[in-house]
C-alpha cells in the first residue's frame, strides 16, 4: 500500500508539470461572484452522463466554478457548418471550455465538429499525455509519454472534391506559420516539464513539400532552443518503436501533424489502458478547451454505465490551465485512487460499477 501511495504521488506531480506547460498564458474570462464561468459542452451519447458526473465532483469538492452549458449542434450558414452563435459567443467571453464527445458522421453529413471547434477558436496545439496509472495493469508499466499534435491542417483541413467520376481528391494544406507555432509550443512544452529532446514524426521521405516542410520549420526552431536537442522520425519506424518499448519515449516530447497525431495518440491511449484513461487539451492564444478524446458510445448511452475518467482528468487539466491547483490535485488523487482500489471500477476497466457508482466512489475519496 506504501509503494502504491509513493507511486501516486510520482504520477500527480508528473501530471502537475504536464498541465503546467500547457498554460499558455492563461486569459482569465468571466468571474460571477467570486467564481470562473466555464463553457460546458455535453456533447453526444454518453456525453451528458460523464458530464454530469464531472459537475457532481466538482460541486463535492467546492469548485469555485460556474457551469455554462450550450449545444453545438451544427447549422449550415453560407454554405459552411458552423456553431450555433451562443456557443460561439460562450467560448469566446468565458476563454475555457469543457467538451464531451461529439459524434463525427461517417462518409457523409456535416463537417466533424470537433474540426469546426478546433478551427473556430484556432486551437492550434492538441496535447495528449499518456502516463501509466498505478495499479492498474497493463501490458506495458512506466509509460510517460507526451505528444503534441498540430491541430488546424493537414488532412484534416477538409478540402476535398470529386475530379471526375470515381476519383476524388484530398489536399493536404501545411503552411509555415502553423508549422511554427505548434513547433515553438513543443519546445517550450519540452523546456517547461524538464525534457532534454523534441522528436518531429514525419513522412518527409514520401512526402517530400508537405512533411517537409514542416520539418524544415522544426529545424529553424531548435536553433532558439539550444538546451533541448532536436531528433526526426518516421512516422511507420515510431509505431514500431512505441509498441515494442514506450519507455524510450518517456524523456522526448513528440510533436507531429495532424494526421498522424491523430492516430499516435489513441495508440499510446492503447498502451495505458484506452481511451477512457486518456485526458487531452486543446490549446489556443484566445481560448482552450478540454475535452474527452474516446467516442460518443451510444449502445450504452443512457445505461448508466459509462466511464468518466478521462473527461474527469481532461477536467484536472482546464483547472491546472486555470490555477485552480488545489482543486486540480484532490480531484485528480480521488480518481486515481478510486481506479487503483479496484472496487468501483466501470466496465471498460473490467469492473462491474456503473456511472454513479464510480463517481460516488472518487466523492467519497476526495
Amino acid at each position: 500500500m506504501e509503494h502504491v501511495r509513493t507511486c501516486n504521488f510520482a504520477f500527480f506531480f508528473q501530471m502537475f508539470k504536464l498541465i503546467q506547460a500547457a498554460r499558455r498564458s492563461f486569459s482569465e474570462g468571466v468571474v460571477r461572484d467570486g467564481k470562473h464561468v466555464v463553457t460546458l459542452i455535453p456533447g453526444d451519447g454518453i456525453g451528458p452522463e460523464i458530464s454530469k458526473s464531472v459537475v457532481k465532483i466538482f460541486e463535492a469538492d467546492g469548485v469555485p466554478i460556474v457551469w455554462e452549458e450550450v449545444n453545438v449542434t451544427p447549422i449550415l450558414r453560407n454554405g459552411t457548418t458552423t456553431i450555433p452563435d451562443d456557443a460561439r459567443e460562450s467560448v469566446n467571453r468565458n476563454k475555457v471550455a469543457l467538451k464531451g464527445p461529439l459524434a463525427t458522421p461517417i462518409g457523409k453529413g456535416h463537417v466533424s465538429m470537433n474540426l469546426t471547434l478546433r478551427r473556430t477558436f484556432d486551437l492550434y496545439a492538441n496535447v495528449r499525455p499518456c502516463k501509466s496509472i498505478t495499479g492498474y495493469k497493463t501490458p506495458f508499466d512506466n509509460v510517460d509519454t507526451v505528444l503534441i499534435r498540430e491541430n488546424t491542417e493537414g488532412e484534416y483541413s477538409g478540402i476535398e472534391h470529386e475530379v471526375v467520376s470515381g476519383v476524388v481528391q484530398s489536399i493536404k494544406l501545411i503552411t509555415e506559420d502553423a508549422c511554427r507555432r505548434c513547433n515553438e509550443y513543443a519546445f517550450n512544452y519540452a523546456r517547461s516539464i524538464g525534457r532534454k529532446s523534441v522528436t518531429v514524426v514525419h513522412k518527409a521521405n514520401i512526402q517530400k513539400l508537405s512533411d517537409g516542410l514542416f520539418l524544415s520549420v522544426a529545424q529553424d526552431v531548435a536553433k532558439n532552443y539550444p538546451d533541448i536537442e532536436l531528433k526526426d522520425a518516421l512516422l511507420d519506424r515510431i509505431c514500431l518503436q512505441v509498441v515494442q518499448d514506450p519507455t524510450q519515449f518517456n524523456n522526448t516530447v513528440m510533436v507531429m501533424p495532424n494526421l498522424y497525431g491523430d492516430i499516435l495518440s489513441d495508440l499510446g491511449a492503447g498502451l495505458i489502458g484506452g481511451l477512457g484513461l486518456t485526458p487531452s487539451g486543446n490549446i489556443g492564444k484566445k481560448a482552450s478547451i478540454f475535452e474527452s478524446v474516446h467516442g460518443t458510445a451510444p449502445d450504452i448511452a443512457g445505461k448508466d454505465l459509462a466511464n468518466p475518467t478521462a473527461l474527469l482528468l481532461s477536467a484536472v487539466m482546464m483547472l491546472r490551465h486555470m490555477n485552480l491547483g488545489t482543486h486540480a490535485d484532490r480531484i485528480e488523487k480521488a480518481v486515481l485512487k478510486t481506479i487503483a482500489d479496484g472496487k468501483h471500477r466501470t466496465g471498460d476497466l473490467g469492473g462491474k460499477a456503473t456511472n454513479s457508482e464510480f463517481t460516488n466512489a472518487v466523492i467519497a475519496n476526495l
